[in-house]
């Protein structure tokens, strides 16, 4: 297993004086099997938000973080300015005209998202009328389609596409659309653990303002993905 989660969670480990081992997990069960022990945290992407805040505790955002959709290139867009960045927790007109110049570029088109994800519910509020969505269990899977021309783009954070694009059959896609963020993925990526483990919670805490403070999130994040979404250092 390599990726950015990967190297930010063996720091964090590094500096919290612990070994940690990484397992892979579906997303659909990942919190259910973080309450009954599976395994301690979950580093992998996920958002902060009120309704997981209800199940699990979080540690402060290890990243920033965004949503963004991905097309294939063979469709020809409309082109769009995929450096703009659109927070969702608050809609004005220019914001809706973004979205709804979207919503006529993808009408009639098949869009992939994880299941049971924020990003799923995002794409079925502002695509969900003009596009057929299709739900995966695994990101792996909805790439393998993808690439097979059995959908036409997805949503989900760019953490994960920048690997797929990078790879030997990301070139097939392309970035579309602003970087999406709030809203239902509230303010960022943090760390998630079982209400009852307060000291693991301070401990990654203190591990991630260090990492933040002294820069190697933000390294960490230039190497993976070439920009920084490291959380901003506390002063």
């Amino acid at each position: 297993m390599i990726g950015f989660d990967i190297d930010a969670g063996q720091e964090l480990c590094r500096r919290m004086n612990v070994e940690c081992n990484f397992v892979p997990q579906d997303w659909d069960g990942i919190i259910p099997a973080l309450t009954v022990g599976k395994f301690d945290a979950i580093m992998s992407g996920m958002a902060i938000t009120e309704k997981r805040k209800r199940s699990i505790a979080f540690s402060q955002p290890y990243a920033g973080g965004f949503n963004q959709l991905v097309v294939r290139k063979d469709l020809n867009l409309p082109p769009t300015d995929t450096s703009r960045k659109l927070n969702l927790t608050t809609m004005d007109a220019d914001k809706r005209a973004t979205i709804d110049q979207l919503r006529t570029a993808l009408a009639g088109k098949t869009l992939g998202v994880l299941r049971s994800s924020n990003s799923e519910a995002v794409l079925n509020e502002l695509f969900g009328n003009v596009a057929t969505i299709r739900s995966y269990d695994s990101q792996d899977n909805m790439h393998l389609d993808l690439v097979a021309e059995r959908i036409d783009g997805g949503l989900a954070d760019y953490f994960t596409w920048k690997a797929f694009l990078d790879s030997n059959d990301g070139g097939i896609a392309t970035l579309y659309g602003p970087q999406l963020s709030g809203g239902l993925w509230g303010p960022g990526v943090g760390i998630g653990l079982r209400k009852s483990d307060d000291e693991l919670v301070a401990a990654f805490d203190g591990a991630i303002a260090a990492a933040t403070r002294d820069g190697t999130l933000k390294r960490l994040s230039q190497q993976w993905f070439k920009i920084d979404v490291s959380p901003q250092a506390s002063n």
